[in-house]
């Protein structure tokens, strides 16, 4: 089964963040002189294939502790695990000939 997978990477709390303090630095010129707070991150799409979402869920787990962020400075979440709907209508198609 396929699941696409999304996965949220931000500073953890406390670090100094240079693009969010740049970000929110411009908005009040903009316009929104009532945002604060802000930080920048990075949002990183997978699609996954595993027997499970539990599985795919592990995997993206692993990834993100071993190569897709810095343990020491970012913090993730995953956001969402879901299976390919594509998939699921191509199991049913099947099932509906059979």
């Amino acid at each position: 089964m396929r699941f696409h997978v999304r996965l949220l990477v931000s500073l953890k709390e406390g670090l100094l963040d240079p693009q969010g303090k740049t970000i929110e630095g411009a908005l009040p010129a903009l316009g929104w002189d009532n945002v604060r707070g802000v930080g920048m991150g990075k949002f990183i799409r997978l699609d996954v294939d595993a027997a499970s979402e539990e599985e795919a869920r592990q995997q993206v787990e692993q990834m993100a502790d071993r190569f897709l962020t810095n343990p020491v400075i970012e913090d993730y979440a995953i956001l969402e695990v879901a299976r390919d709907e594509s998939e699921q209508d191509d199991e049913a198609a099947v099932e509906a000939g059979r």
